[in-house]
């Protein structure tokens, strides 16, 4: 069996997923991590985690149920909405009592006030900004019943600010932001999923113009930043291939950098 490119291997490190195995710990993301589990612990009802786009919700709050559930078994996550309202409910219903039977909501609150326990259940939604105005109240009046908490994650923008104003300015809720990675961070991430798959050399071939670089047009969004690597050792495997004379294995080509912002639109030719 051929072994596998150095390269290939490199450009797997940055295929995007949101898998919590694969959560590095950067001392931000190990921060907001920590603020949610004592965040969770507290007598709220709804905690609103958001931020831009890319920057690393779905896997924290992954991360987050991975830890949780290993001690907690009243954790559930919902990572892609459903938006019908009903199979919304019947979902909830089979998570929380492990039940597959139809139920509607008015019914499905009643049985939460009865069987559960104040504050007994977490339920984490991503993607939350996707889900309806109605389904959201509906996610409102849960949370009041006070035996269901809810960590919402969604994406910064207005629509936040309409759900934190049209649904929750009543509740006892915190918010957590995330905010993107600082130049210093990008390095640290770029380095260590390199160093993930112990390839050590490639990862040292990085240098702070080539992280500036890359920054500069990604701006930290570690969504875009896995993008940008993928195309750019996808770049790399090319060359190897068909031109291995044109590689220099002593750093990273600026060259080969500036041919993944163009793949990416970056840069205008």
């Amino acid at each position: 069996m051929k072994k596998k490119s150095l390269y290939t291997e490199a450009k797997e490190c940055f295929v995007d997923t949101e898998d919590a195995k694969k959560f590095i710990g950067l001392d931000q993301s190990v921060y907001f991590l920590k603020k949610l589990k004592e965040t969770v612990k507290k007598p709220l009802k709804m905690i609103l985690l958001y931020g831009e786009p890319g920057i690393g919700k779905s896997i924290l709050l992954n991360r987050l149920y991975l830890e949780l559930s290993k001690t907690n078994s009243n954790v559930h996550i919902f990572l892609s909405p459903i938006l019908d309202e009903h199979n919304f409910t019947k979902a909830l219903y089979r998570k929380i009592f492990s039940k597959d039977e139809d139920i509607d909501f008015n019914k499905f609150v009643d049985l939460v006030n009865r069987e559960l326990s104040f504050n007994s259940t977490l339920v984490l939604l991503d993607e939350a900004q996707l889900y309806s105005n109605s389904q959201m109240e509906k996610i409102r009046i849960l949370s009041d019943t006070r035996k269901i908490k809810f960590v919402v994650s969604l994406h910064k923008t207005e629509q936040e600010d309409l759900i934190a104003k049209g649904h929750f300015q009543t509740r006892i809720w915190e918010t957590i932001e995330l905010k993107p990675p600082t130049i210093n961070e990008l390095e640290t991430y770029i380095k260590k999923k390199l160093l993930g798959r112990n390839l050590f050399n490639i990862a040292n071939q990085f240098n702070k113009k080539h992280i500036k670089f890359i920054y500069h047009y990604t701006k930290g969004n570690y969504r875009e930043t896995n993008k940008f690597l993928y195309h750019l050792f996808e770049i790399y495997e090319y060359y190897e291939k068909n031109k291995p004379s044109k590689i220099d294995y002593s750093k990273i080509s600026k060259k080969f950098l500036e041919m993944s912002a163009i793949k990416l639109g970056y840069i205008d030719v």
